[in-house]
């Protein structure tokens, strides 16, 4: 998975599993993707800098359940919009955390849980339910694809269990293509 510069045969594949075929009028372009940077403190991860630039800033045609958000918005159902979202802080989570059974929360439990939902990472959409897909933007899971819910969060990638997908927006995007489950691991 690398981050930083665009594989031309992933773009393909993103391409592709979205068939966008607007002349990329959908498209945000360099400059807003770089003014959005600027605004966030952040370079987003490549490919999905490259494709929110110049294929497409969202889809009804998912994935996740409901479509891909735009790079700036975040779903109808997710709660307080007074709370502030920084995306230049860290992500603060490397491995999976289910909170709803941890059986000895930490006194820091809820100021990482607060981080889990506003540091570092852009919400990429919902299977509802409080069930969203991020982008990790900054800190040491930058590229990854995480599914945060009501109950914990866990990262989407074959080295982390769970599923037989490759990390990264690419990887997330072309396991939804191949109409395989989320967590297809056995």
């Amino acid at each position: 998975m690398n981050v930083d510069q665009a594989d031309p045969a992933e773009l393909a594949v993103l391409r592709a599993a979205f068939d966008v075929d607007d002349g990329g009028e959908s498209a945000l372009g360099w400059e807003a993707v770089r003014a959005f940077e600027a605004a966030h403190g952040v370079v987003l991860p490549e490919p999905y800098r490259t494709f929110v630039a110049e294929i497409t800033d969202g889809s009804y045609s998912g994935p996740p359940e409901y479509g891909l958000l735009p790079v700036a918005e975040l779903p109808d159902d997710w709660g307080d919009d007074e709370q502030e979202r920084d995306l230049s802080k860290p992500f603060p989570l490397t491995e999976a955390w289910i909170w709803e059974e941890d059986s000895d929360p930490s006194e820091d439990s809820d100021e990482v849980l607060e981080q889990v939902y506003n540091h570092g990472s852009i919400v990429l959409g919902t299977d509802g339910c409080a069930m969203n897909w991020h982008l990790i933007v900054a800190g040491p899971h930058r590229g990854h694809v995480w599914l945060i819910s009501d109950v914990g969060a866990v990262p989407f990638g074959a080295q982390f269990g769970f599923t037989t997908g490759e990390s990264g927006f690419a990887g997330w995007v072309r396991h939804w293509a191949a109409n395989k489950p989320w967590y297809d691991a056995a």
